[in-house]
């Protein structure tokens, strides 16, 4: 995507997301939108684009760290629900509760018993969430392998994206082909009527991020909507389905 149409696109957007925020709060409206994905996928500067023209007084981004003993000991839900949207909020979750999903399974920092327990609780948990009318949305960018190598060499050569490099960082490489059977059960089990996943292609930052917008507003209900900015372009963004993994549209 060409810069000069990136940057028309994304200031249409982000006014659309403008109106969009008066409605919420104008409404009372609670709003979670979570991001998960590969490391370097792009969630850090997704989430960028959506809430840096927002009232910061009714956002919130939520990038946990590492559980505390604490953490660890409580029900696992139990640290992610203080951070859950109230009246007239947005909140932008940068990896979620499908940790357990992923890195933890993937890394053995839980246990096989703890990450069943997961995959068996988290639709009763997400369908609480979006029977109290909740607005509720799942996103996974998805990266290739090639174009994850290049982010994540260019971050270790970058001396202001140190910061993002972490030991777990290190092996994403290494424990692919693991990430992806991990994702694939995720996808499959967690896929639910009520909280679907939304599959967004990143190896394009650009087109991405565009996408994704356009895919978010395109599906919330606010006044005076510009339909006219909102297709999107279903190769990049896109709803899980047994038929897109199978036929290779999700990144093996």
């Amino acid at each position: 995507m060409q810069k000069r149409i990136y940057k028309k696109e994304l200031y249409d957007l982000q006014v659309e997301l403008v109106k969009f925020q008066k409605s919420v709060i104008a409404d009372g409206k609670k709003v979670c939108i979570i991001f998960e994905g590969r490391d370097s996928a792009g969630k850090d500067g997704t989430i960028k684009r959506f809430s840096e023209h927002l009232s910061p007084r009714e956002i919130r981004i939520v990038a946990l760290s590492k559980p505390s003993n604490k953490d660890t000991m409580s029900w696992y839900f139990q640290r992610y629900v203080p951070h859950l949207p109230s009246g007239e909020e947005i909140v932008f979750f940068n990896r979620s509760w499908y940790n357990r999903a992923g890195v933890e399974k993937v890394f053995g920092f839980c246990t096989k018993e703890e990450h069943k327990l997961f995959m068996e609780e988290v639709g009763d948990f997400e369908h609480l969430l979006t029977r109290s009318k909740m607005i509720f949305f799942k996103y996974y960018l998805d990266i290739s392998k090639d174009e994850q190598k290049r982010r994540l060499d260019e971050r270790r050569r970058n001396p202001l994206k140190q910061w993002k490099i972490s030991p777990i960082d290190e092996k994403a490489q290494l424990m692919w082909d693991e990430y992806s059977k991990a994702r694939d059960e995720m996808f499959i089990k967690t896929d639910f009527v009520y909280a679907p996943w939304t599959v967004v292609h990143t190896d394009d930052k650009k087109e991405a991020r565009i996408n994704t917008l356009k895919h978010f507003l395109s599906h919330v209900e606010y006044e005076n909507k510009d339909e006219s900015k909102l297709f999107y372009d279903n190769d990049v963004v896109f709803a899980f389905s047994m038929e897109a993994l199978k036929e290779g549209k999700i990144f093996p």
